[in-house]
């Protein structure tokens, strides 16, 4: 935590369920963690909770340029549209991430705008539940997660050191450091295509009484169904191009499965769940 002594109090801009549980965890290691919300009800909740030390609804200069290190829990758009209207109030010096699913359309709009004296450290905490708001938080969902961070050539090596430092206090396995345009390919695969085919099966049928027949097999592959309209909409516009690619990309194989069972070519059938089986298995480990 060396690198966190300058950086004692923290900002979270949006407190939802990862903003939440960002606060839960610093806040159970001493920061002082503030925090910026829409809603009273919603600093309520995390003030009676112990999640923050104070917060606010309203943005201003005098709450927002205390802070050594700010966190911002907002969807893309509203995240980029924070900083230009609000950069100003910035303490110099200071240093702020984001736990946006998408980077390519975020971290070059905000690094070109940003005032030289503050450095923004992109960053992907691949947590999160089917539940979303601040009464939902949990930090253990960050205990067997991976964090992504996205430098670019604005970034310092001090600057990456301590979003670093801060995956590893929050508590998560793995970190990992690639560019934006790599980040946004991976997850278009990883997560928002898995999200794409999750909603496909719950559209495709009816399925008011199949939970009376289903197993373990279709809960889980439909867990993520139970989804954010709002913000996994938004994720998707911001990475369309490479979302449809992964589409297409899984459209090819599941075609060819399907024509590999309308022409009773069992010999295919096996190849791709010999390989399938094998992939999966590097998960595990």
């Amino acid at each position: 935590m060396t690198g966190f002594i300058n950086y004692q109090k923290i900002l979270i801009v949006g407190l939802g369920l990862m903003g939440g549980s960002y606060a839960q965890k610093l806040s159970a290691l001493g920061f002082e963690v503030g925090a910026l919300a829409r809603r009273q009800e919603t600093l309520d909740y995390a003030l009676e909770h112990g999640l923050i030390a104070h917060g606010r609804i309203e943005v201003t200069r005098e709450y927002v340029s205390q802070f050594d290190l700010v966190i911002f829990a907002l969807y893309p758009k509203a995240f980029v549209a924070w900083v230009r209207q609000y950069q100003d109030y910035f303490k110099p010096g200071a240093v702020l991430t984001d736990v946006t699913g998408v980077k390519r359309s975020v971290v070059p709009a905000v690094q070109q705008m940003l005032r030289p004296d503050v450095e923004f450290v992109a960053a992907h905490p691949m947590a999160g539940r089917e539940v979303y708001g601040v009464e939902n938080s949990d930090c253990r969902i960050f205990s067997d997660a991976n964090f992504i961070i996205t430098p670019t050539d604005r970034n310092t090596p001090q600057g990456i050191e301590l979003i670093r430092t801060l995956g590893c206090i929050l508590g998560f396995r793995h970190i990992a450091m690639i560019s934006p345009d790599e980040h946004d390919e991976m997850i278009g695969f990883l997560s928002q295509l898995t999200h794409c085919i999750a909603v496909v099966l719950m559209t495709c049928k009816d399925s008011e009484h199949l939970v009376e027949y289903t197993g373990d097999s279709f809960r889980d592959l439909t867990r993520i169904a139970r989804i954010n309209d709002v913000m996994w909409s938004e994720l998707f516009m911001e990475n369309r191009d490479v979302l449809l690619s992964q589409m297409d990309l899984f459209l090819e194989q599941f075609s060819r499965l399907r024509e590999a069972l309308a022409a009773g070519d069992t010999d295919t059938m096996k190849e791709m769940m010999r390989l399938s089986t094998k992939r999966r298995a590097y998960f595990d480990k």
